[in-house]
């Protein structure tokens, strides 16, 4: 369904259950960096209507994941540690050339967003599946479902903006990139480690 060409092994999410406390400090950040993005869309964008609307809703249920996901620490004794680069995505970012073009320049960031909504989508599929703890375990589960009505919608735009057969191209292209990058990771406690 994610078109996504590499798959999570299931050791991924044994470092991230023995390394709790840093997979949801990261799960936490990537919601609020999430919700930014959502934002800074909106703020750029802000002539596109419909994409204004539907980056409104991304943004607030970003930051309520955000909120879950604080909660969840705080329920558990934990404390909300420090924000760490997320070089996953900033090498994503850099995959297409730098466009003064709007509209593509636009197609790219929603591409991006895409990727990386469907790649947490898969990790949370993974690590819910590989749980003990039933609290994480549905916890996961639903954000997962909702990971995925993410990764739709800055698909969907992508391609009415654009194209649809330039678009695919770039989003195959796009997949093929990540899918060698996720080749040399799942060795750390992140999200997208």
């Amino acid at each position: 369904m994610l078109g996504l060409q590499f798959e999570t092994t299931t050791s991924w999410a044994e470092i991230a259950k023995d390394n709790l406390q840093q997979i949801l400090t990261d799960h936490a950040f990537l919601e609020q960096k999430a919700a930014s993005n959502a934002v800074s869309i909106i703020i750029n964008y802000s002539e596109e209507t419909e994409l204004v609307k539907e980056m409104s809703n991304i943004a607030i249920e970003e930051m309520q994941h955000f909120k879950m996901v604080h909660l969840l620490m705080v329920k558990r004794g934990m404390v909300l540690g420090r924000e760490q680069k997320n070089d996953y995505a900033i090498r994503l970012q850099k995959f297409f050339h730098k466009t003064k073009d709007r509209t593509n320049a636009l197609v790219q960031r929603l591409l991006v967003a895409a990727l990386i909504e469907a790649r947490s989508c898969e990790r949370f599929k993974v690590f819910s599946e590989n749980m003990e703890d039933e609290e994480l375990c549905k916890f996961y589960n639903n954000l997962m479902i909702s990971e995925a009505n993410h990764y739709t919608t800055f698909l969907k735009f992508a391609r009415a903006y654009q194209d649809r057969k330039i678009v695919d191209e770039k989003w195959n292209s796009l997949l093929a990139f990540e899918a060698e990058m996720m080749k040399e990771r799942g060795n750390l406690a992140k999200i997208h480690g």
